[in-house]
Parts: structure tokens; sequence; C-alpha cells
């Protein structure tokens, strides 16, 4: 199958899953929304720095120049005492002097105790963290939509054993779980090389970004009881529908019941799901991160957590990926309250602002 089939095949297979009404919807909803523009703006700003990381940072986020330590975002400055020793009529004096450190233009959002540029460091601590909230959110989709689905369509024995499961995960709180889980399977760290540096696009930059596997697997395993309660809703729905009674009365299989026909009617609330539990997963990496679980080094949560000791003197080196977290989820959720909006009509929609 060359490109241009699998590109086919894949529209295809996503004009069944959303219909052309749906599209309609969304565009107009888009149109009317104020806060939808702003959340696409916001989450397409972060995917383009997160994605051109090594042609947007100013500077090597893991190169160290003691030189410039804790130096203030441009339009702040930093008061610091120095201490001294002066000659005064013929004795050695203990002076104590305070000065003033300017911020330096290369470095706008400061330095860390490191002195490594915070700007380069929240681009690329973008990667981990949107990576983390994407493929932990797909992962929790994946179980979450197949244990419900299964649930809601059989029923019975089936659905009071997979709901039981999930009201055992639902009893403990998410990141108490999630560091349990943590200790449970251990830290994986992938590394993963930088497609520009290694095609020698970008120099002097990081070769390879740490992907926390871990985390990925554990942020999955906790979320995925919502995809489940949302898909068994939607299942116990539209099992008893005609167009699935006729499909079954045909010989038609269950596994092809569930995907032809449970699936599509069923992924309007699931698409929404997903789009906020991209933001809540993000949180939980991050706090895993801020609590030395994760292993990335490049993160959000890691540079908050490095930043902790400082804030009295130096609070932007905990700030600016804070600022970070705080514009990512809610853009997410912006777009995730415009996909509901859009999705479905018995939710009046917010407007334009």
């Amino acid at each position: 199958m060359g490109l241009g089939d699998f590109l086919a095949a894949a529209r295809e297979r996503a004009s069944n899953l959303v219909s052309p009404r749906t599209v309609r919807n969304l565009k107009a909803e888009f149109r009317s929304s104020g806060l939808a523009k702003i959340g696409v703006a916001l989450l397409v700003v972060i995917l383009f720095v997160a994605v051109f990381a090594p042609f947007v940072a100013p500077h090597n986020p893991q190169a160290q120049h003691l030189n410039k330590s804790q130096l203030p975002p441009v339009g702040f400055s930093k008061a610091t005492n120095v201490t001294s020793s002066q000659m005064v009529n013929g004795s050695i004096k203990v002076v104590q002097e305070t000065k003033y450190i300017s911020a330096d233009w290369s470095y706008p959002l400061g330095t860390n105790s490191l002195g490594q540029g915070m700007l380069s460091r929240v681009i690329y601590g973008a990667r981990t963290s949107l990576l983390v909230g994407l493929l932990g959110t797909t992962l929790a989709a994946v179980v979450g939509v197949l244990v419900g689905l299964t649930a809601g369509y059989y029923g019975g024995k089936v659905d009071d054993g997979l709901m039981r499961a999930a009201d055992i995960m639902l009893a403990f709180p998410s990141l108490v779980l999630a560091v349990a889980l943590v200790g449970l399977f251990g830290r994986a760290e992938w590394a993963i090389p930088d497609p520009f540096v290694a095609l020698g696009l970008a120099s002097g930059m990081p070769q390879s970004f740490t992907l926390p596997g871990t985390v990925v697997i554990v942020v999955g395993l906790v979320n995925w009881v919502w995809f489940a309660r949302v898909a068994r809703g939607e299942a116990l729905t539209l099992v008893d529908q005609e167009y699935v009674k006729a499909a079954r009365s045909i010989g038609a299989s269950d596994s092809s019941i569930l995907r032809k026909h449970i699936l599509p009617n069923a992924i309007t609330p699931i698409l929404v799901l997903a789009t906020i539990q991209v933001a809540a997963i993000i949180l939980l990496e991050s706090s895993l991160s801020y609590l030395g679980f994760s292993g990335a080094s490049l993160s959000w949560g890691f540079d908050i957590a490095q930043g902790r000791q400082y804030i009295a003197t130096s609070w932007w080196i905990s700030t600016m990926p804070g600022l970070a977290i705080v514009f990512s989820v809610i853009g997410i959720n912006l777009i995730g309250d415009w996909l509901r909006d859009a999705l479905d009509p018995g939710i009046e929609g917010e407007g334009g602002m």
C-alpha cells in the first residue's frame, strides 16, 4: 500500500466516525465562539514551539552558564546583598551592599540556578508534557472504551464485573494511585532522538529528549475508568436501537456490531472527554515530575520543583513553567468546551466573547 492509498483509507475511516453534520456543527460553533478561537490559538502556539523546539529555543536548555545564574526576566531586576571587606582608617571592616542584577535580553524569561534559560526549558518541557498527555490519553481511551463498550453491550455479569473493577480504581485518588503504580513498575525512560538535530537542520541543541514511559502507562491506567463509564453509558443506550437489532438479525458478529454501529454513534462524548483528559493528564504528569517520579529533566513539573527553594528570591524559576501549564490547560479546556457545545445540541453554547 502506497502513501496515497494509506491516506485515502485513513480519510475514509475518519469520515465513517465523523459525519458531515458534525463537521458543520464544529465550524458553526467555532465561528461564533471567541473562547474556542482563543483555545485553538493557545494550543497551536504550544504545539508549534514543542514540535519546532530546536529552532524556537534561543539556547540549549541543558547548557549551564553559572556566570548567568538566576538572572531575572526582562522587565524585572533582582536585588542581592553583596558582602565585601574594605580598609577604613587602617582597619578592615565588613561592608554589605545591595546590588541590583538586571535582566539579560538573550534570556527573556530569566535563568535558573544553573544559568539555564527558562524560555528554552519551557519550550522543551512542552514536548514532554504534551507527548505524555497525548499518549496517556490514547492509552486510557483505548482501554476504557474497550472495557466500557464490552460492559454495556453484554450487560449482566460481564457488566457487573468490569464496572466493579472500575469502582475500585475510582476509590483511590489519582495522584496516590499513580505514585503507587510508579513504585510498582519502576521508572522506564525512553530517549527519543530529535529528528531536526539528527538530520543536521539544527545544531547546539539536545540530540534527544526523554519520554517517561512508566508515566505514560501509569496515567493511562489511572484515567481509563472515565472513558469506560462514558462508553458503557452510550453502549447501554445504543444496544437496543433498531439498527443494532437489524445487524444482529442478519448474523453480524458482536465485534462487527461494536465496531460499525456502537462505536461510531458513541464517539461524540468520547472525543469531548478525551480533550478534557489531555489537560488532566498534563497536570498529573507535572505533579509526578514535581515529586521526582518522572525521570525527565526537561519537564514543567521538574522545573517547578527545582525552583521551589528559590521562590523567595528567584520566583521566575517556578513561575514560568507554572504559567506554561496554566495556559496549556486553559487552551485545551476551551477546545473541550467548543467540542461539547458543537457536538451536544442539548447543551447551550457560550457564544462569542
